[in-house]
C-alpha cells in the first residue's frame, strides 16, 4: 500500500475496490484540508430532513440490497458501496483525525482492504452502512496514529474515545449525515482552538508542514530558519499543541 492511494495485494477485484478516490470536485478542493471543514445543517434539522424523507427511505432499501449482496460476496457490490462512502471517510473521519493528506490517503485504502475481509460480519441495523465503515475506518487510524511517533496532532487515547463515540453511534442507529456533521464539526473545533492557543509561529509551523504537507526545506525558509532548527521548532509546536489539546495552560517558549 502507498501514498498514491493503490493497495500492492493480487487480485483485481480487491484492486477494484481499493482506489482511492482523487477527483477534486468529490473534496471539494483538489487539496482537502482539515481547516478548511465546511459547516453542515444542525443535527435537528437534519433529523427532522430524515425523519420524513421517502428519498431516504427509498436509498437504504438499495442499500440494504447492495450490503446483502456484498455479503454474499459480490465484489462489485462492495466496491460500489465503497466508492460512495469513501470520499465521506476520507474528508469527515480520516483526513481530520490524522491531519495529513498522505496518512489520510493510506489510512482510507487500508479501510478498504480491512472492509473486504470483515464485509461478511456486517449486520444491517436499519442506518445503512456507513456507521459501520467509520468505525472500521477509525480503528485503521487508531493503528496509524499508535504507529507513528512524530509528527502527529491528537493523541490515540482521542481517538478511543471517538470510536467508543461512533460505536454507541452504530448501537443508535445514526444516519450517515449525522454522523458526518459530528465528525466535522467536533474536529474542526477542536483543531481551531488548538492552533488559537499556541503561539503565532508555532501555529504556522504546524500548519505548512503537517497539515500543509509542504517540505522541511520550504517550511525552513517561510519562518527564516534553518532545516535543523525546524525540527526544534516543530517538536515544540507540536508539544504545544497537545497540551491545548488536551486542555492543559499552555507555556510560551522562545522559538529557536
Amino acid at each position: 500500500m502507498n501514498s498514491q492511494g493503490r493497495v500492492a495485494t493480487p487480485g483485481s477485484s480487491l484492486r477494484l475496490v481499493a482506489e482511492v478516490p482523487k477527483d477534486a470536485n468529490v473534496y471539494g478542493r483538489a487539496r482537502p484540508s482539515i481547516l478548511r471543514l465546511v459547516h453542515s445543517p444542525s443535527t435537528s434539522e437534519v433529523a427532522s430532513a430524515r425523519a420524513l424523507d421517502p428519498v431516504r427511505i427509498a436509498e437504504l432499501a438499495a442499500e440494504r440490497e447492495l450490503a446483502e449482496r456484498a455479503k454474499a460476496g459480490d465484489r462489485r457490490a462492495l466496491a460500489e458501496l465503497l466508492r460512495k462512502y469513501g470520499p465521506i471517510l476520507y474528508r469527515s473521519v480520516l483526513l481530520p483525525r490524522l491531519g495529513s493528506e498522505a496518512m489520510a490517503q493510506d489510512a482510507l485504502a487500508d479501510t478498504y482492504v480491512r472492509v473486504v475481509e470483515k464485509f461478511v460480519h456486517f449486520e444491517w441495523r436499519g442506518c445503512g452502512v456507513y456507521p459501520w465503515l467509520r468505525v472500521v475506518a477509525m480503528r485503521i487510524a487508531l493503528d496509524m496514529l499508535r504507529s507513528r511517533k512524530r509528527e502527529r496532532l491528537f493523541e490515540p487515547d482521542d481517538l478511543v474515545r471517538a470510536i467508543d463515540m461512533a460505536e454507541r453511534d452504530l448501537d443508535d442507529g445514526l444516519d450517515v449525515r449525522l454522523c458526518e456533521e459530528r465528525d466535522l464539526e467536533a474536529s474542526k473545533a477542536k483543531l481551531d482552538s488548538g492552533l488559537a492557543a499556541i503561539n503565532s509561529r508555532y501555529s504556522l509551523a504546524i500548519r505548512l508542514r503537517v497539515l500543509e504537507e509542504k517540505s522541511r526545506e520550504e517550511v525552513a525558509a517561510t519562518l527564516g530558519v534553518t532545516v535543523s532548527t525546524l525540527d526544534v521548532v516543530l517538536h515544540r509546536a507540536l508539544k504545544a499543541l497537545k497540551k491545548a489539546l488536551g486542555g492543559d495552560a499552555v507555556e510560551e517558549e522562545v522559538s529557536p
